[in-house]
């Protein structure tokens, strides 16, 4: 984001309405020097772990930016592996700073959408109510019509179905 920049509202996604994530995803994006999206899907996060999958989105979020960046601000404990930039991790970061408030709302409203999209295509699971998370409702779903193929086999609710090699 540029220096000096205000964007009335921002702040921690998960504080935030959805409709104020989506009014504000359009201004972020408008307003932003940079900024990149990644999406790493189910069969990578099986492979690689949840942890090491979203150290990969943002390695390649910043190595995708049109502008690179003087420092990485990482919501969390842990600095991006792997990456020759100089970082700074801020626990409960969306909270503390303006630009990771803008990730993490770029974020959840793009995972949000991309839920959305996968409601349509399995709309017995109810994804556009729980957005995927372990919530009562998902766990329900996934009891009663068992997985589909794109939730995790390493999503603790799902492992009851299947067998891991």
């Amino acid at each position: 984001m540029p220096k000096d920049t205000y964007i009335d509202g921002v702040n921690d996604s998960k504080k935030l309405t959805e409709k104020k994530r989506n009014e504000l995803f359009e201004i972020i994006k408008e307003k932003a020097v940079a900024y990149s999206i990644e999406i790493v899907d189910h069969k990578i996060i099986d492979k690689i772990n949840i942890l090491e999958a979203t150290f990969l989105a943002m390695k390649n979020a910043v190595l995708n930016l049109k502008v690179k960046p003087e420092i990485i601000l990482v919501d969390g404990n842990h600095k991006i592996p792997d990456l020759d930039i100089q970082q700074e991790a801020i626990v409960s970061g969306d909270a503390k700073s303006f630009c990771i408030a803008c990730a993490s709302i770029l974020a959840k409203v793009t995972r949000d959408r991309l839920m959305y999209e996968y409601a349509k295509e399995y709309p017995q699971y109810l994804f556009e109510d729980h957005k995927g998370y372990g919530t009562k409702k998902h766990i329900e779903c996934i009891k009663q019509y068992g997985p589909c193929e794109i939730h995790r086999k390493t999503f603790a609710p799902v492992k009851d179905f299947i067998k891991l090699p």
